[in-house]
C-alpha cells in the first residue's frame, strides 16, 4: 500500500468557488484526513469515492484526487448506498449542501441513516441555496430575508441533528468552517465508525447569506456561545471556562462553576458512545441565547449496518440454493430439445 500525503489528494482542477466561501476550509480538512483514512483501512485511495448531488458544496468531487461521482439533485445518498452495497470494501464519501439533502433529498438522507448505511455523510450548511443565487433553504432561520421570502420566511427551519439522532442515526457530529483542526477529528472519527456518520458543518456563504452562523461562530463570541463536546471531558466553556451544563430534573441547564455552590464535579460530563437518545438530542439542539451550539461528537454508537446485513442474507441463501449459476438456471424445471 502507498504512503500518502495530502498532495495525492489534491486535483489539478481549478476551484471555483467564491473568494472567502467556508468550502474551502472543508475541503481542506477532508484532503489532510484521507491520508489517514487510507492507512487505518490499509486501503489504497482508489477504494476512497467521493459522491455528491447538486449544489456548490457538490462541486467537491473535482477537487479531490479520487475516484468521484457528481450525480443528480437530492440523490447523493441512495447512489452511495447502492455503491456501499456493490461493493463494501470501498470508503464512500458523499457531500451534500441543506438543500440537496434536507429537501429533495430529505427522503433519501433519512433513510440512509435509519439503516445505517457504511457511509460518510458531510453536510455542508450554509442556511442558503447558494448555487442557484439565494433562495430560502430548509435550514434558513425563521424570518430570513431571501430571494424567494422577500418579506421573511415563516417556517421554523430543520435541525440535522435532530433528524438524524430522530432517526435512532448512529453518529452524528458538528463543526464550523474556520475550525479546520476539529472538522479533521470528526472525519477521521467519522470514518471509523461503522455505520452511517453524518457530520454537520457549519459553513458562511459571503455571497448569499454573509454571516451565516455570525451570532454564535463570530471570534468576539465563540467561546460564550458554543461549547466543544469531547468524549469523557466535563462540557464546560466559557471565555474563562467558568460555565457549565448540568440536568435540572430532565431538562439541560447552563451553570456558572463558583456561584450557588456549584463545583466542576457538578458538571456532565460526555458520553457520546452511550446510547442516550434523549440527553444527545438535548445537545443537538441547543442554541442561543439561552444555550450554547454543540460542537464535536455529539452521538457515536454501535448498531447493525444494511450492507452486512445484505451480505449476511445472500451468504445465507446461496448456501440453501439448488440453483447457482445463471447455466443451471437456464436447465432446470421443465426442459426442451429442439431439433
Amino acid at each position: 500500500m502507498a504512503k500518502y500525503t495530502l498532495k495525492d489528494f489534491k486535483s489539478d482542477q481549478e476551484v471555483r468557488w467564491c473568494p472567502g466561501c467556508g468550502d474551502y476550509a472543508i475541503l481542506a480538512a477532508l484532503q489532510k484526513t484521507f491520508p489517514t483514512v487510507c492507512e487505518e483501512k490499509g486501503i489504497d485511495k482508489e477504494n476512497i469515492v467521493v459522491v455528491s448531488g447538486i449544489g456548490c458544496s457538490s462541486r467537491l468531487p473535482y477537487y479531490v484526487s479520487t475516484y468521484g461521482f457528481h450525480s443528480i439533485h437530492g440523490r447523493a445518498a441512495a447512489i452511495a448506498t447502492g455503491m456501499k452495497v456493490a461493493n463494501p470494501e470501498l470508503s464512500i464519501w458523499q457531500i451534500s449542501g441543506d438543500g440537496d439533502a434536507l429537501a429533495i433529498g430529505g427522503n433519501h438522507f433519512i433513510h440512509a441513516i435509519r439503516r445505517n448505511i457504511d457511509i460518510n455523510i458531510c453536510l455542508f450548511n450554509n442556511r442558503i441555496y447558494g448555487m442557484t443565487k439565494g433562495q430560502y433553504s430548509p435550514t434558513s432561520k425563521l424570518g430570513a430575508i431571501t430571494k424567494t421570502s422577500p418579506y421573511g420566511t415563516v417556517e421554523n427551519p430543520f435541525n440535522p441533528g435532530s433528524l438524524v439522532i430522530g432517526a435512532k442515526g448512529t453518529f452524528f457530529a458538528r463543526s464550523i468552517d474556520s475550525e479546520l483542526a476539529l472538522s479533521g477529528e470528526i472525519m477521521l472519527e467519522a470514518s471509523r465508525h461503522k455505520g452511517c456518520s453524518v457530520m454537520e458543518f457549519l459553513t458562511n456563504c459571503v455571497i448569499f447569506n454573509n454571516g451565516s452562523h455570525a451570532e454564535f461562530s463570530a471570534k468576539e463570541v465563540k467561546a460564550d456561545r458554543t461549547i466543544v463536546l469531547k468524549a469523557g471531558e466535563k462540557m464546560i466553556f466559557g471565555a474563562e471556562r467558568n460555565k457549565g451544563l448540568v440536568l435540572d430534573g430532565h431538562k439541560l441547564k447552563v451553570v456558572t462553576i463558583g456561584e450557588n455552590g456549584v463545583t466542576e464535579d457538578d458538571i456532565l460530563t460526555h458520553n457520546p458512545h452511550e446510547d442516550n437518545l434523549g440527553l444527545q438530542m438535548m445537545l443537538a439542539d441547543m442554541k442561543g441565547p439561552d444555550f450554547p451550539v454543540a460542537l464535536g461528537i455529539i452521538r457515536d454508537v454501535s448498531d447493525i449496518t444494511y450492507q452486512d446485513e445484505v451480505e449476511k442474507q445472500l451468504e445465507a441463501v446461496k448456501a440453501k440454493a439448488k440453483v447457482h449459476s445463471v447455466d443451471e438456471l437456464l436447465r432446470s424445471g421443465s426442459t426442451w430439445t429442439v431439433e
